[in-house]
């Protein structure tokens, strides 16, 4: 028995070890500072967030404000037995993990589905994937000099479905994970990328015309990059 659960570690550790390769080796973890760089250089895509941004604001705010005042105590004392004199700060991040969870959830949901779906697609366009996009929506002609997200027309079809109350739960089970210091914060990181980071490509899978065969292909191709 002691053989197997050694051969079983050793297994474990050689694909944890291989993962982590492929994660370094891939770059994608550079890709979102990339993507605030351009976007920050682009004004032309800042539309559809600025429409937004006053009410996603009033809701981090909210939801954060909530969190702190019936949250923060009780996983103070919690984090006491597990953090020691960090205890304070480890809570405090919690809880900024927590509500920025439960935020980036309800704005998917309710307030910036169509937002992002138009810096997607005006994004594509920038980058002169006309053809692409259009098998999602409609094109405007590039008359007038018009920018990328202003040439975006009717959306043919909806590939943002809001996120089920199953995905918030199933967050929200894996945050005790940052109880434990340094490597539960990393298990939690890498686990949601791993779930996570396929999912902000809906819009390029349906785009592309892949069924869902064509998509998990792709996907566990790439796991290190979307997990990265």
């Amino acid at each position: 028995m002691s053989d197997r659960v050694r051969e079983a570690v050793v297994a474990e550790a050689k694909d944890v070890k291989a993962a982590s390769q492929d994660v370094v080796n891939s770059g994608a973890y550079l890709y979102p500072l990339k993507g605030l760089i351009y976007f920050a250089t682009h004004k032309d895509l800042w539309g559809p967030f600025i429409s937004r941004a006053g009410r996603t604001i009033s809701l981090g705010v909210g939801v954060t404000t909530f969190m702190f005042f019936f949250t923060y105590v009780p996983q103070l004392a919690i984090m006491a037995f597990t953090s020691g004199p960090l205890a304070a700060l480890s809570a405090g991040l919690l809880v900024l993990t927590e509500s920025s969870t439960i935020t980036n959830v309800l704005s998917r949901s309710f307030l910036v589905e169509d937002a992002l779906v138009d810096t997607f697609d005006g994004t594509l366009v920038a980058r002169d994937q006309e053809s692409l996009v259009a098998q999602g929506r409609q094109i405007k002609s590039r008359s007038g000099g018009r920018a990328a997200v202003a040439r975006l027309g009717k959306t043919l079809t909806r590939p943002l479905a809001r996120m089920r109350p199953q995905a918030l739960l199933r967050t929200l089970i894996y945050l005790p994970l940052n109880l434990i210091p340094v490597v539960g914060t990393l298990l939690y990181i890498a686990m949601q990328g791993k779930r996570v980071g396929p999912g902000l490509h809906a819009r390029y899978f349906q785009l592309k015309g892949w069924d869902s065969i064509k998509r998990d292909e792709w996907v566990t191709k790439n796991r290190g990059a979307y997990t990265g």
